[in-house]
């Protein structure tokens, strides 16, 4: 698939570096307060670890974006999850990252182009993602691709 001078392809074991380092920028869009960088990134970096030592099942992708060239972009790890009010499957868009440099090369816009066919191609008839409330300007992409709130997420911290 290639979208403006980007092309998507699945990951490769040569992409453990890439993928890990970018998925730092995870925690530089608007995590609030009580959810350190640090907490953040070690969790994306868990679900990548598991996909790369793991034989990933039919449910999972992980899926990169680079130039025609062959320069790495950004990723996408995308999941299988099931509706809570219909309990039907659907595609789910669990990390997305690109790196500083792809910020508005269409980048994100393969990638999301990309996990709509992953999740066509399953058979889904929706796909989701979560962002972090203060992250507007990735909140902006989405709403542009056609993605809206259904539900907000409210946490009290009780410590």
């Amino acid at each position: 698939m290639s979208r403006h001078g980007v092309r998507v392809r699945p990951a490769r074991s040569g992409d453990r570096a890439f993928v890990l380092e970018t998925a730092r920028r995870l925690a530089e869009f608007g995590p609030p307060p009580w959810r350190t960088p640090e907490i953040v990134v070690t969790a994306e970096s868990r679900v990548l670890h598991a996909f790369f030592d793991g034989t990933p099942g039919p449910g999972l992708a992980l899926l990169i974006a680079e130039t025609e060239a062959g320069e790495r972009l950004g990723f996408e790890y995308l999941e299988t999850l099931v509706d809570y009010f219909d309990q039907k499957p659907h595609g789910h868009v669990a990390e997305l990252a690109v790196t500083r440099e792809a910020e508005g090369r269409g980048a994100a816009g393969a990638l999301l182009e990309a996990a709509e066919a992953w999740s066509r191609g399953l058979g889904y008839g929706s796909l989701t993602l979560n962002v972090f409330e203060g992250n507007r300007h990735a909140r902006a992409v989405y709403e542009k691709r056609g993605f809206r709130p259904e539900t907000i997420r409210c946490i009290k911290i009780l410590g």
